[in-house]
């Protein structure tokens, strides 16, 4: 799905927006997605399209606004949370170009031609000619004036999506070697490609190597976990869920880093934590890293509150279980064995519900098994809970995608 950005394409009517420009592009962005979108999704921003489409995942994680699903960001050349680096001259320049009026054909010209690597085919360049020349003027210089400055770092924050990041080797301000300095602090699993012989048009200037990219984006970050079905992604949007449970799920659906460096455990110790994993909680692929989840509750300081007497504080009960288990050939003899083991035994009751709730805490296990308590009990719904209780009836609200078979 396409969108363009008011003042711009379908929306170039609009004229000068409020002060909070780029809140009120990432407003218009959101309406939109929610009434189309119902399932898993990844949202990619071209150039100012991109401090855009992170304000847009900041809101969508937060759990504020009735949007679930989203997996992953795609950022083309895209300017940053913070205020976008910009030639002063260059700034001045475009902003005469809409003084008084629509832009003219010719700076339309001048524009591609400093912003791509070689020249474009007629037809994009004559595409983009129309979109520049047929943009909103207001928003034009509103956008160089204030959106591009606009520094929302701050209500952005940390983004712990999977995101691919990409810039031409030949583009000025927003290019590939800008790039990691103008989004670490936002995007820590970002990964940065380089896109050769092409300026700011990536798109248009290198369409199949841009689609490569993605494609590797995709199999690689974003579909290697378990997806939300899409008659639950449109439950945990609704009014229903409530605000915090909705950020928790959100957080929780979050594809795995498959490149996780553990906090608590070593890289040995999470290692044997996962093929003790395999045997507790098996699943089918794409699978949830249950051990990393694990590890990362740990480095949070989370458990269920209590431990047996005598048994060390969990990090420790989790590194010296897990290094006695080290070089093992873990099966289901070897639970078993851990079951009848009086050193390992409390460690193991607690580190197989550790493994199991981190599996059932995410959203796509809930629909697997039919778990939609958490849309029970929103105070903004009329008429909360269930009304209806006998065996094999479900309220109108409730999925009819009701998987259970584990």
């Amino acid at each position: 799905m396409a969108l363009d950005l008011p003042g711009f394409g379908s929306l170039a009517c609009t004229g000068s927006l409020p002060a909070d420009m780029v809140g009120e592009l990432t407003t218009s962005v959101i309406a939109r997605i929610a009434a189309v979108v119902r399932g898993p999704w990844v949202l990619l921003g071209h150039s100012m399209g991109g401090k855009v489409t992170s304000s847009v995942a900041a809101r969508t994680l937060s759990g504020n606004i009735g949007l679930f699903g989203l997996i992953g960001v795609i950022l083309l050349a895209p300017s940053p949370p913070t205020p976008e680096p910009m030639d002063e001259d260059r700034r001045d320049t475009m902003l005469g170009w809409a003084t008084g009026g629509p832009i003219r054909g010719s700076d339309a010209a001048e524009f591609i031609e400093q912003n791509v690597a070689s020249p474009l085919p007629a037809a994009d360049q004559g595409a983009v000619r129309s979109s520049i020349t047929g943009c909103s003027p207001a928003v034009w210089r509103q956008w160089l004036t204030t959106g591009s400055k606009q520094d929302v770092s701050d209500q952005i924050g940390v983004l712990p999506l999977p995101a691919l990041i990409l810039g031409g080797d030949q583009d000025d301000d927003l290019g590939a070697a800008a790039q990691p300095r103008l989004h670490a602090g936002t995007y820590p699993r970002a990964s940065y490609v380089t896109v050769p012989d092409c300026g700011h048009l990536i798109a248009l200037e290198q369409p199949e190597f841009l689609a490569a990219a993605v494609a590797d984006y995709l199999h690689e970050q974003s579909l290697t976990a378990p997806l939300v079905p899409d008659q639950w992604c449109a439950l945990i949007a609704s009014e229903r869920t409530i605000p915090a449970v909705r950020r928790s799920l959100a957080a929780r659906a979050i594809p795995d880093d498959p490149s996780y460096t553990p906090k608590v455990l070593s890289a040995r110790q999470l290692t044997t934590l996962r093929l003790l994993a395999e045997v507790v909680v098996p699943q089918v692929d794409p699978a949830i890293d249950v051990a990393a989840r694990v590890d990362a509750q740990l480095a949070r300081g989370e458990g269920d509150g209590w431990r047996p007497d005598g048994q060390p504080p969990d990090p420790e009960a989790y590194r010296s279980a897990l290094d006695q288990l080290a070089g093992t050939s873990i099966d289901e003899h070897t639970v078993s064995a851990l079951i009848d083991n009086p050193a390992l035994r409390s460690w193991f009751e607690d580190a197989r519900v550790d493994l199991i709730r981190q599996w059932l805490g995410h959203p796509a296990s809930m629909a697997r098994i039919g778990y939609d308590g958490f849309a029970a009990g929103s105070i903004a719904t009329i008429g909360r809970g269930y009304h209806l209780l006998g065996p094999g009836e479900r309220d109108a609200w409730e999925p009819q995608e009701l998987g259970t078979t584990l």
